[in-house]
């Protein structure tokens, strides 16, 4: 049996929605003592209220349990408060968490959100965007599969404000919210060089996708500033799931001379390698150090836990919402393009080789 309170809540909420005895704006209006203009203008923010009329207005809408009408509002003002949002694949943790930022800061802003999930696919991600976009949404937050140009066209044609999330395109008149891809390869390859590891192999992402290539490109400076000269062998191409890590860990443990270390550009992707190198016969990090990049809330519950490149994937997603809502209020607003920071988390996958017998 519910409790009084949740009895309590249910009816209240029954009363709200039931769409009886449904109050108006005129009821707000003569319970405060204000006109209905006044009442609109409270609500819809299009004129300076005194702030005791205001309370009165905000009192008497609390007392009626008076909820706008959305879509007549919508109607007058060509917005939906509703904002869609376009992930290359969903079943990825780090877009989850993206996602889970979205709509938190959605939620507190008054928006709704649509999703769309293009599963890696570039057309399903152009056939999703016309979807939102026959939708109505005020704007669109767009993480790529890798075909932005041909949805930033889109986007364009339907003169529909975007926010760029993850992917950079460098435009200039592009809002775009990005993390430091390079430094992350960077950060990693330099832990490894510090614990002794020379041969360290690098598992990458698509090389279409701007935060793979940029984390590759930290791994081959970093090397080269160490008078390392990165081995092609020790590279290989993986697609962000946790097989290609697997097939591509496999290739390197069959290398005559194997790394002693392995930089896989996302978690997943090490998931994939530690199966690799379990059914191997091997340790993790005993015979392998491994190190990922993500920091996906699985990487610190698999055994040993995952020594990553750390992102702040729900900050990048509050963030984007609340770069689009000063979009929506402000146009004219100049193009801007934001670079987080991103951390490498030390946990149990890398060991030295410094004074250890190799």
């Amino acid at each position: 049996m519910p409790s009084g309170s949740a009895l309590d809540l249910e009816k209240r909420l029954r009363k709200r929605f039931s769409g009886l005895d449904m109050a108006t704006i005129r009821d707000v209006a003569r319970r405060a003592g204000v006109s209905v203009s006044t009442v609109s203008h409270v609500i819809n923010g299009t004129r300076v209220v005194l702030p005791e009329t205001k309370s009165r207005v905000l009192e008497a809408m609390q007392a009626l349990n008076y909820t706008p009408n959305r879509l007549a509002r919508s109607l007058r003002n060509r917005q939906t408060a509703t904002i869609g949002v376009l992930l290359p694949n969903s079943a990825n943790p780090y877009f989850a968490e993206v996602l889970l930022g979205i709509e938190t800061a959605c939620f507190d802003l008054g928006y709704n959100v649509i999703i769309g999930n293009a599963i890696d696919d570039p057309e399903r991600e152009q056939l999703y965007l016309k979807v939102l976009l026959s939708r109505q949404v005020d704007g669109v937050i767009l993480i790529s599969t890798g075909a932005y140009q041909e949805s930033l066209e889109l986007l364009r044609a339907y003169n529909t404000p975007f926010v760029l999330v993850d992917r950079a395109s460098m435009l200039p008149d592009s809002d775009e919210i990005v993390t430091d891809n390079y430094v992350g390869g960077a950060l990693a390859t330099r832990y490894l060089l510090d614990l002794g590891h020379t041969r360290i192999g690098c598992i990458t992402g698509p090389s279409t996708l701007t935060p793979s290539a940029d984390r590759v490109t930290g791994y081959y400076d970093t090397l080269r500033s160490a008078g390392i000269t990165p081995d092609p062998a020790l590279i290989l191409a993986g697609d962000f799931q946790p097989e290609s890590g697997y097939a591509a860990c496999q290739k390197l443990l069959r290398l005559k001379d194997p790394p002693t270390a392995i930089f896989a550009c996302n978690d997943l992707m090490a998931i994939g390698a530690l199966r690799a190198i379990h059914e191997a016969g091997a340790s993790v990090p005993d015979d392998i150090s491994l190190v990922g990049y993500d920091d996906i809330p699985l990487a610190s519950f698999i055994v040993p836990t995952l020594t990553t490149v750390a992102q702040p994937s729900r900050e990048l997603g509050q963030m984007a919402v609340r770069r689009l809502v000063q979009r929506l209020q402000n146009p004219e607003l100049p193009a801007e393009r934001s670079v987080l920071p991103v951390s490498l988390v030390v946990r149990d996958s890398c060991r030295s080789l410094i004074g250890a017998s190799v």
